[in-house]
């Protein structure tokens, strides 16, 4: 029998993984399953797809996973399109993600819903709230500039306040590049400002028409506006991310340009009638309330007599210079106290007689501790003289001289009972003076 031709684990590994990738039903395979063991990572996205009986490993790269249009969870179910192959590093197939949208939910409507939620967690909805100006000069437009939306708008100015400037950013807002574009022209209404309030819109569409309105770095931007925003996208059922975001929504392009220009120039200039006569009105009772302070002023007490200003502060200051005298008399007197005291003890006389005392007290403790030291050396003495008899009274030698004695067997283990002993055994036993070789003939167990 011929030996078999044995194969290197990687060579077997490339063999199949060849069948993997030239197999025509495994280059573009269309699998649903629940997304299992998902953490987003930096580059590439490595999980699992399972379903009731089994799991593949899945893996989509950088390059697949920027296209899609939501974030991806764990347990969400999926509908995903790729190639099955094997990674030969450690044996497992797996597939090579290229497409992937959610199973039963549109991927447009998925990420628009997953993006609203992140954006209204970090507050980005309620960031600004800023008021129109009432009767603003500019205000800037961004907008296709040949669809409705800027027709309205116009029509709507010259109508209402045909003195506000506007000023149309055209943009695209439809398709891939639209996002960007409308991105461009936000810098651009930066660089050319300073406009009281922007508007920025289009005409209705399905979801996918809308969708430049809901991109992240276009809602971050506009967020960031130093003037308030208006927003006028789609009809007015129809709300994307730049609606939450503006300062204001309008449902149509007509209450976009209502929002951000004052009520008619008639209705303004007879409000403005109005409040100059109130104006005039507050101005003279402002006058006649502080010509009343001014001559209530002009009599009080400290511009007639201005020498009773300072009556009260020269006695103020007299007390507190006869306090500050008395006080530092007081001090004067303890300090002169403190140091007479201090001379009376430091006298020559009175340190002979403190010197003298001294010595007598230290002569008299040494005595007295030269006495402890003799008595407790003593003491230890008989503790450790007690201790040696008491010691001597238990040694093992003291219980061999009274006649006593012990048996170990041959190996020198202790025979203490009856059972340690074995007829026919030798024995050893040991008595004060030396050792005796013993051959067991019998051996009796007493009652007891």
């Amino acid at each position: 029998m011929a030996e078999p031709e044995y194969l290197t684990v990687t060579a077997l590994t490339q063999y199949l993984k060849r069948k993997f990738d030239f197999d025509p039903y495994l280059t573009r395979v269309a699998v649903s399953g629940e997304i299992s063991n998902f953490r987003l990572r930096p580059n590439h996205q490595y999980f699992s797809l399972k379903d009731d009986g089994a799991k593949i490993s899945a893996v989509m790269f950088k390059s697949a996973f920027a296209k899609l249009k939501f974030q991806p969870e764990e347990g969400m179910k999926v509908l995903a399109v790729g190639r099955v192959t094997l990674y030969p590093n450690s044996g497992n197939y797996q597939i090579v993600i290229d497409r992937m949208e959610p199973d039963g939910v549109g991927a447009l409507y998925q990420a628009y819903e997953q993006l609203k939620a992140k954006l209204e967690a970090e507050g980005l909805f309620a960031k600004n709230q800023r008021p129109l100006r009432q009767f603003p000069k500019r205000v800037a437009v961004i907008t296709s500039p040949s669809g409705a939306v800027i027709q309205d708008i116009r029509t709507t100015v010259a109508r209402r306040y045909p003195i506000l400037q506007l000023v149309l950013f055209p943009a695209q807002v439809q398709g891939d590049t639209a996002a960007a574009g409308i991105r461009a022209q936000l810098k651009r209404v930066r660089a050319m400002g300073p406009f009281d309030a922007l508007i920025i819109g289009r005409g209705g569409g399905s979801i996918e028409d809308l969708w430049p309105f809901n991109d992240e770095a276009l809602a971050r931007d506009l967020a960031d506006m130093p003037m308030p925003v208006v927003a006028s996208v789609g009809h007015e059922t129809d709300f994307t991310i730049v609606d939450y975001i503006a300062d204001k929504r309008a449902a149509t392009p007509t209450a976009a340009a209502e929002l951000v220009t004052p009520v008619p120039l008639v209705d303004a200039l007879s409000r403005l009638s109005e409040d100059r006569t109130r104006l005039a009105a507050a101005l003279m009772r402002t006058l006649q309330t502080l010509t009343q302070r001014l001559h209530r002023v002009q009599q009080s007490v400290v511009l007639t007599q201005p020498e009773r200003l300072y009556d009260q502060y020269l006695q103020r200051v007299d007390q507190l210079v006869a306090r500050r005298n008395a006080a530092m008399q007081t001090i004067l007197q303890q300090q002169a106290h403190r140091l007479a005291m201090a001379q009376a003890s430091l006298a020559p006389r009175q340190l002979a007689v403190r010197v003298a005392t001294t010595q007598a007290t230290v002569r008299a403790d040494r005595g007295r501790l030269d006495r402890a030291v003799q008595t407790l050396v003593a003491t230890k003495r008989q503790q450790l003289a007690a201790a040696e008899l008491a010691l001597d009274h238990l040694s093992p030698l003291k219980i061999l001289g009274r006649g006593y004695a012990y048996v170990t067997a041959p190996d020198g283990h202790m025979l203490t009972r009856v059972a340690d002993y074995e007829v026919g055994a030798t024995a050893e036993i040991h008595a004060a003076d030396g050792t005796v070789n013993v051959t067991i003939n019998e051996r009796k167990q007493t009652n007891g």
